[in-house]
């Protein structure tokens, strides 16, 4: 028969009071003397009602029943001691031995079902050493929070034992030693060694020799329990050696000898006793075990609840004393694989042993900075989604555990929180107190109920904590047993999302962790609610781009998973247009790029991702409000992708690893299709049978033919869908300037060869007005196309527009207006050459000055319309018209000017007037040519008419050119108001002098 459990039985040698040979007692007898000391072991007071053994009878502690709303809780103020008097009354007169340093120990209250008050105006204050921190309620700052408990007056405080003799702890180290240095075959000798160490682990706060034989040991003793662990059999219990182990080890860890902690060796061991334990089979199993095969007297089902008892106090004692929470951390990184596991019991130990860790550690709370707990958004997604686990003990336990958790976590944030964030945290303690005072018991609440976990905790959890809370979500829906832990892992996730999506700092893991766990949830409404997630996300215009952008980092054509997230994006209306439009700019980005030796990956990207998105038709008003866009884009990505292939794309690297691109695969056939369902999803349905009637489709993918392709869906559109066609038109005016020829001439295909475009063209020519230059230049592009198809009405009023064109800052503007303007005057027919020759006269002067514009762009298309307007007028232009040097320089060739218009000007249009407007533009040699030509001018022209008009005006304006800063420009302008002077004064033009020459001090050559 094994031996019962220390602390039910006796050994043959070794004790915690180091007496050699106690009576043995029955391994089932609730009344028998302990290992040497204690009658009720500290395990026992610390597990939980299920796992209490027989010793212990279940109707003295009742449960927590959830389902019929019956949740017995004993105050957390009510008078501990009677509890601790009750509990040591049925303890021997042997006890532990303590240090004079009183060693803190937990057990567990009468009532299991105690809950942690965790009302916040009650909230305790921790009192540290020199620093003092003092934790308050921050709602209600006046009201000071009340003291813990000191430890040293704690009721898990045990009397202390009698000291070991020097005599014993020799005897002591001399077992132990033969221990090491040879080995154990028997389990009698496995316990005495266990006995041992355990009694001698009581001597260390006092006796010098046994501290230094233990710590000089360590790994001796690591190396020991590794090996006894590893022989107890794994599929069943049959002996009290593991709980042995158990208990030695927290034994040695009130000691502050952690054998679980710290190297390699000591991670194992920890590795290994969780396994041990966790691994075994189900009490059922090991029962029906015991009754095919029995093995003694020992009732397994007995020794399964001490040793797991026993478990969960080595566990315990790793945290009493954990200030700085890093064994905590350890802890949750053990058990973690565990509190996943597919298999019910496991899950079910593992949660029963967290609960209980969280539970003692929130009652003896004592943090200290710095904290090095770093899992708190792990640990609080695994307890919520454990909270609905199907498993009704699971989620029992899992309740009181994120019940404790979250005492913690107020204590937590309290000591750790930015005094610039204290704001945020009493709007959290607010929001958390008003939870809580809607429910009797936080604990029942959470049960069953995770979307309530994340209400109640999203605000204490910083951005990392959230990323943590989020991936450990979506770690979990991989559980393919368990559709239910899938479902709360959904609700998780999109509560979490709603209610904290401006925190997330790490969108791009996070999108990643979808994208890999999606192609394994099967349930619809699971896979809904993924998708729904990235819809949330997709839809913050702070994390659009971020998300567009790693999705479209995928290999193409994208798989099913990824396919079926673009299809069934989940957006509310306002936000369609917005996820569209970003979509579609990632697209003509590329476009507007300089052209590149390989074409961007992200444009076949995102052309799949249109297909994929039109398919789908979630975003359907969207598609209709951006059509104009979607479809001149995705035809100039048809023109770019005429006769490439993917070699001819440039794919980053490692992007195909575990596949290829399918030879078939081209950029041309991801933009065709997504052109096809473009038209189709906006009812086109009539334009796409007329494509696919005359072959447009191949014409629009070809190279040769491409041009005609476009043609023909212009004039389906115009044929069958008027208004539409309209839209698209003039939308399509931004759109047209794309930085080169393919842009253009692609664009240009919707506007050539119909007659009722006409229809159109006031608005593209109101567009000519827009502030916008790549509009107006664009609006320029497509009048150019269409000037000699215009009628007189649109023409005249175009000419009108452009002309306010002349002089614009921005240069290309100002050179394309001109050469539309030009354009325009050739393309007047004879009947209409009457009615626009007074805006062809007044352009004359405007050409004129600009023929001396800086840019010589400017400059030589002002020169060549120039002498369009005078072949419309059937004049002859002078020579000097056509020289490039400026006229200052070259008096006598603007003299020759200067006659040759007065001359051909008189009578028909004020050239003076209109010559001294340009003496105030902002540049220089247009300023300084207008006041040149106005002396020459006034030397010119009839001296009488000139008094009859008045030269007051005009010598007003020239003494303000006075002070110019251009000393150029102030000589030439007072010898032009000299000259107007002279004017005024002389009946008629004396003889003509040179009067620049001699002003310059030159010879006229």
């Amino acid at each position: 028969m094994p031996l019962s459990r220390r602390g039910r039985g006796s050994r043959l040698a070794g004790s915690r009071a180091a007496t050699s040979n106690l009576p043995r007692a029955t391994a089932l007898s609730p009344k028998s003397a302990g290992r040497g000391a204690l009658s009720i072991s500290h395990a026992q007071l610390l597990t939980r009602r299920r796992h209490s053994s027989e010793q212990v009878p279940p109707e003295s502690e009742p449960r927590a029943d959830f389902r019929s709303g019956k949740w017995l809780q004993e105050p957390a103020t009510g008078d501990a001691r009677d509890s601790r008097q009750a509990l040591r009354a049925r303890m021997s007169s042997k006890h532990r031995i303590c240090s004079q340093e009183e060693v803190v120990i937990p057990c567990a209250y009468d009532s299991d079902s105690e809950s942690v008050d965790l009302e916040l105006s009650n909230l305790e204050t921790i009192k540290k050493g020199s620093s003092s921190i003092e934790l308050t309620d921050l709602d209600i700052p006046d009201i000071p929070g009340l003291h813990c408990e000191p430890l040293s007056h704690s009721p898990r405080h045990l009397t202390q034992q009698d000291p070991l003799s020097e005599a014993i702890v020799e005897k002591l180290i001399q077992s132990i030693q033969k221990v090491f240095n040879g080995e154990l075959k028997g389990e009698l000798e496995k316990l005495k060694f266990l006995g041992d160490l355990s009694s001698l682990s009581q001597a260390l706060p006092y006796d010098e020799t046994a501290k230094s034989f233990i710590h000089s040991h360590i790994a001796d003793i690591v190396h020991t329990l590794n090996v006894l662990v590893q022989e107890e059999r794994p599929h069943s219990l049959s002996s009290s050696v593991r709980q042995e182990v158990f208990v030695t080890i927290a034994d040695l860890s009130y000691q502050d000898v952690h054998l679980l902690l710290g190297s390699e060796d000591r991670a194992e061991l920890f590795s290994l006793t969780i396994k041990s334990i966790i691994t075994l089979p189900s009490v059922r199993t090991l029962t029906h075990i015991q009754e095919i095969m029995p093995n003694g007297t020992c009732n397994t089902e007995c020794l399964y609840r001490q040793t797991f008892q026993a478990f969960s106090e080595m566990l315990q004692s790793l945290v009493v004393k954990d200030p700085h929470l890093e064994n905590l951390d350890t802890i949750i990184k053990h058990l973690d694989p565990w509190l996943q596991s597919v298999k019910d019991h496991e899950r079910e130990r593992a949660t029963a042993s967290m609960a209980q860790i969280l539970k003692c550690l929130s009652k003896h709370l004592n943090l200290k900075l710095p904290l090095r707990f770093q899992r708190l958004g792990h640990l609080v997604a695994l307890m919520a989604l454990l909270c609905g686990d199907p498993q009704e003990k699971v989620a029992e336990e899992a309740a009181e555990g994120i019940h404790s958790l979250l005492h913690i976590t107020l204590r937590l944030k309290y000591i750790t929180h930015d005094k610039k964030d204290q704001q945020n945290l009493k709007r959290a303690l607010t929001k958390c107190r008003e939870f809580l005072e809607l429910h009797s018991s936080a604990a029942k609440c959470f049960y069953n109920c995770p979307f309530r976990i994340a209400q109640v905790f999203e605000g204490f959890l910083d951005s990392n904590e959230l990323c943590q809370f989020i991936m450990t979500t979506f770690d979990t829906l991989k559980n393919l047993k368990h559709p239910c832990i899938q479902r709360s892992a959904g609700e998780l996730l999109l509560t979490l999302a709603k209610n904290t999506e401006s925190q997330f700092e790490k969108v791009p893991e996070i999108m990643g962790v979808i994208c890999a766990q999606l192609s394994i949830i099967s349930q619809p409404r699971v896979r809904q609610q993924i998708i729904n997630t990235v819809s949330l996300f997709i839809s913050r215009p702070k994390y659009t781009d971020i998300v567009l952008s790693f999705l479209l980092c995928h290999p193409v054509p994208y798989n099913r998973h990824l396919a079926e997230v673009w299809r069934m994006l989940a957006v509310e209306l306002p936000s369609t247009t917005w996820i569209l439009w970003r979509l579609l700019r990632k697209l003509q980005k590329c476009h507007n790029e300089p052209a590149q030796e390989k074409m961007a990956y992200v444009a076949v990207a995102a052309t799949d991702a249109l297909y994929e998105v039109f398919l789908g038709n979630r975003l359907r008003a969207a598609t209709f409000r951006l059509f104009p866009q979607l479809l001149m884009t995705l035809l100039i990505q048809i023109h770019h992708s005429i006769g490439l292939t993917m070699s001819d794309v440039d794919i980053p690297s490692g992007l195909y690893t575990e596949q290829e691109v399918p030879s078939e695969v081209t950029p041309l056939c991801f933009a065709m299709q997504a052109t096809k369902t473009l038209l189709l999803r906006t009812c086109c349905l009539q334009e796409f049978n007329i494509m696919e009637k005359n072959k447009g489709w191949a014409l629009l993918g070809g190279k040769d033919g491409h041009l005609q392709g476009v043609f023909l869906l212009a004039n389906a559109l115009l044929e069958r869908n008027r208004l539409l066609a309209q839209k698209v038109m003039y939308l399509l005016v931004p759109l047209l300037n794309r930085g080169n020829d393919k842009h253009k001439l692609t664009s240009a295909g919707f506007f050539v060869e119909r007659e009722d475009i006409k229809s159109l063209l006031p608005y593209i020519v109101d567009s000519l007005r827009e502030t916008d230059e790549k509009i107006v230049l664009s609006a320029i592009q497509i009048l150019l196309q269409l000037v000699r198809t215009m009628d007189f009405t649109t023409l005249a009023a175009m000419t009108r527009t452009l002309f306010s064109l002349f002089g614009d800052v921005r240069s290309d503007v100002h050179h394309f207006s001109v050469t539309l303007f030009g354009a325009a005057i050739k393309s007047v027919k004879n009947p209409d050459k009457k009615s626009i020759e007074n805006q062809v006269l007044d352009s004359l002067v405007p050409l004129l000055l600009y023929s001396q514009d800086e840019n010589d762009a400017v400059a030589e298309e002002s020169r060549r319309v120039l002498t369009i307007c005078a072949q419309f007028l059937k004049w002859k232009l002078p020579q000097e018209v056509y020289s490039k040097d400026p006229w200052h320089i070259k008096p006598t060739e603007a003299g020759t000017i200067c006659r040759f218009f007065e001359k051909k000007c008189k009578g028909k249009i004020n050239i003076l007037e209109q010559t001294l407007t340009y003496s105030r533009n902002p540049k220089l040699p247009i300023r300084r040519s207008a006041v040149l030509f106005v002396g020459l001018l006034s030397k010119y022209m009839d001296h009488n008419e000139l008094r009859r008009m008045g030269t007051d005006w005009i010598e007003d304006d020239l003494r303000d050119l006075l002070c110019d800063p251009e000393p150029s420009l102030c000589i030439i302008t007072s010898q032009t108001l000299l000259l107007v002077q002279m004017a005024r004064a002389e009946p008629k033009p004396k003889q003509r002098v040179n009067w620049l020459q001699k002003l310059m001090g030159r010879s006229s050559a």
